[in-house]
């Protein structure tokens, strides 16, 4: 387990904490996930931080299913999940060699471009929710192929759900069970193709779970006194704090 042991302390804090966020996000606190791979990509580097955070992901969608399953909007999850899939392949063959460098800066982009496009819905007039089929496929391919490149998926299916205007619930129900399919998906991928999941990082995975375990709890308590009508300007915070966090990263 060398990886293990070249960890200083204050590294193994900040993945601790990344783990943490997880169990927030997937309890409900959508945004916060932003947090957890800057902390992830810091310790581990960009791609390879990818391969330590899918099997926590996992881990925490099975959880968030068990809790959230009743809530799910099942014709959002049918018209998501197949342009994920496609997102998920076209990032799969993108990602695999791509340079590191090259590689932050899509993902600074990639929330640049989320935060204003979640600003903007919330702030025009009209509440209209959007029914064109090419808003679902970007949002869709988006959320799919970003989700491989480094487990920035949130981002953009918080766009669809805040643009749906679901309930707290189902946002957090349906976003689970999409989650566990994507995530799952992504798996052999990653291990076979990318191979940067192995016996080591899952290792260093199940240290992390008390942390994720706890996050998923403390999260819990925070999403259920937090009214629906605040839920969405919760989820917009935390995707901008977030992405600040990130894109100043060096």
């Amino acid at each position: 387990m060398q990886l293990l042991f070249i960890f200083s302390f204050f590294n193994w804090g900040l993945i601790l904490l990344a783990a943490f966020f997880i169990g927030l996000s997937k309890a409900g606190l959508k945004g916060i996930d932003m947090m957890n791979v800057t902390i992830m990509a810091i310790v581990f580097g960009s791609k390879a931080s990818t391969g330590i955070v899918l099997p926590l992901l996992c881990v925490a969608d099975i959880i968030a299913v068990s809790y959230y399953h009743r809530h799910a909007q099942w014709h959002h999850f049918w018209k998501l999940i197949p342009w994920m899939a496609i997102g998920i392949l076209v990032g799969v063959y993108v990602g695999k060699d791509m340079n590191e460098a090259v590689f932050r800066k899509i993902m600074a982009v990639i929330i640049i471009v989320t935060v204003a496009i979640m600003i903007a819905l919330e702030m025009r007039k009209n509440p209209l929710i959007p029914t064109n089929k090419l808003f679902v496929a970007n949002m869709g391919l988006a959320a799919g192929f970003t989700t491989m490149l480094g487990n920035l998926a949130g981002a953009f299916s918080n766009i669809y759900f805040l643009a749906m205007r679901m309930s707290k619930n189902d946002f957090i129900g349906t976003a689970a069970w999409i989650f566990l399919v994507i995530n799952l998906f992504k798996l052999p991928f990653q291990v076979f193709f990318w191979k940067n999941i192995t016996l080591e990082s899952v290792y260093t995975d199940i240290l992390l779970l008390p942390a994720l375990l706890i996050g998923f709890w403390v999260g819990l308590r925070i999403v259920s006194k937090i009214k629906d009508d605040n839920y969405r300007k919760v989820v917009i915070v935390l995707t901008f704090l977030g992405a600040i966090v990130l894109l100043f990263k060096r």
